[in-house]
């Protein structure tokens, strides 16, 4: 029952920090304000149905409010750079994306943890205080990797006035516009990741020309090139130490 009500909190925090614009939540009707600071005292059945719900906004959030999109993306522009195919395969690449994206978020995290989840689980708050105190670090950390741009168009179509601070920005504007900068940004680094490949390619292609070996595939002797040479510079460590320096 303890361990219900915990899961049932920390889901509740987690999906209320995503989704709580001020305007949703000022719209809300009483009696779900009165369900959601009630969650210690309601049935364990109802507490694992509710979190079984709530698991399910999980991976939209992993995807769109954190570092996941970017990095995702640079890895697979990498494998089509260097033409290896499933090399490293898609567990591999979503593997370490994971590893990754919970190293980046984890000062994160833990303020959430600190300012919400742990007082909800102590009793010391309801939920929807601690939806209100955990949403500025995630929103901190959004607002960081966002462009001013994107910011703009979303309070544009929103039609929100333009606030003081981008603090004061809803959930609803920052989110979006956070998913198309980070989309934009890992594009911008996939180029400059394929630019060194693609020359090995172009030489590759020109010496097969000259020497009028027309019917070899120039991929399979690039190939190799291009694969030594991402050993040779250490590539993994500076491609994910780019990757991380990029949220710092």
């Amino acid at each position: 029952m303890i361990r219900a009500r915990r899961l049932s909190a920390l889901g509740a925090v987690v999906l209320g920090v995503v989704a709580m614009p001020s305007v949703a939540l000022a719209q809300a009707p009483q009696d779900l304000s009165v369900q959601i600071d009630g969650v210690g005292t309601v049935s364990a059945p109802l507490q694992i149905v509710v979190l079984m719900t709530l698991l399910t906004f999980l991976p939209a959030v992993l995807v769109m409010m954190t570092s996941f999109t970017r990095i995702a993306i640079v890895f697979h522009f990498l494998r089509q750079a260097l033409g290896t195919q499933e090399i490293p395969s898609n567990q591999m690449v979503v593997g370490l994306t994971l590893f990754l994206t919970a190293f980046i978020m984890a000062p994160t995290v833990s303020r959430i943890n600190e300012l919400a989840i742990q007082p909800v689980i102590a009793g010391q708050m309801d939920v929807t205080t601690a939806m209100e105190r955990g949403a500025p670090p995630l929103r901190e950390f959004m607002l960081r990797q966002t462009r001013e741009a994107d910011l703009a168009l979303f309070a544009g179509l929103a039609r929100i006035e333009r606030p003081a601070s981008p603090d004061e920005l809803p959930m609803r504007v920052v989110i979006p516009a956070f998913a198309i900068s980070e989309l934009k940004t890992g594009f911008q680094m996939g180029f400059f990741l394929f630019v060194p490949f693609l020359l090995v390619d172009l030489v590759v292609s020109t010496v097969l020309l000259s020497v009028g070996m027309m019917q070899l595939p120039p991929m399979m002797i690039s190939l190799p090139f291009k694969v030594l040479l991402f050993v040779m510079i250490d590539g993994w460590n500076l491609l994910v130490g780019s990757v991380v320096r990029s949220f710092l």
